[in-house]
């Protein structure tokens, strides 16, 4: 799908980076390092743990996950092939760092309705619709799953509490099962004490922090394979 993108890119000597925060730091980096600790790998699970009822993008919200729609309506995201097209790329390369050739993906969702008629920014949540909403995009090598991505959203912190729970207000957590098995949480938490602004802000600035490392990078497509450590340089402020 990406080769005409690359072949005008390297016509035009253009680099090109995709990334943010998921999918981006806390599903390729974050990872990565992670298993450079280890001394045997069984699975690389990354899971975004977070409420979304502060995300105010009604359409992100209710026409593309259907959080408040009708637990009968299939959801775009949750259409066949939707959520490897959006997060395989996630799992691909997890699996390249690590050396590892899949043999594809398995994709599984689950979703859990609103208790009674609560209220978001972006409007009432009826009661009975989706308000929570848990999937997974599995890589698989002889039929075990060795590298997951995993998402357990929900619109109030009560809900589906069966689920796996935050660090803090929410959280994006890397999985590593083996020799030794490790659990590291990234919390999130802007200055305006939002969670999903500190989201927001974390996959802008992982593009905005990586614009010197792209430009002085090969022409092409770029991952975070490619490029070195990126830092925040010149962001202290003392």
């Amino acid at each position: 799908m990406a080769a005409d993108v690359i072949a005008a890119a390297h016509q035009g000597g253009a680099s090109i980076f995709v990334n943010g925060v998921d999918p981006g730091f806390g599903n390729d980096v974050l990872p990565l390092v992670m298993t450079g600790i280890s001394e045997r790998i069984e699975q690389v699970r990354c899971i975004e743990l977070l409420n979304y009822a502060t995300y105010d993008q009604a359409e992100v919200l209710k026409d593309l996950m259907g959080f408040g729609t009708s637990m009968d309506d299939l959801p775009f995201i949750l259409n066949p092939g939707v959520l490897t097209l959006a997060w395989g790329s996630v799992v691909y390369q997890l699996a390249a760092g690590l050396d590892v050739e899949l043999d594809g993906t398995e994709e599984s969702y689950e979703r859990y309705p609103a208790p009674e008629d609560f209220e978001i920014p972006t409007g009432t949540i009826p009661k009975g619709t989706q308000a929570g909403l848990r999937f997974e995009v599995r890589g698989m090598k002889d039929d075990k799953a060795v590298v997951v991505l995993e998402h357990v959203t929900r619109l109030r912190d009560d809900l589906a509490p069966e689920w796996p729970q935050p660090a803090g207000q929410g959280c994006y957590r890397v999985v590593i099962t083996g020799e030794p098995m490790y659990t590291v949480d990234m919390q999130l938490l802007g200055t305006d004490g939002d969670h999903n602004t500190a989201g927001l802000k974390a996959s802008a600035m992982r593009i905005v922090n990586a614009v010197p490392d792209v430009i002085a990078a090969a022409p092409g497509l770029v991952t975070a394979l490619d490029l070195p450590m990126i830092t925040g340089r010149g962001l202290v402020r003392t």
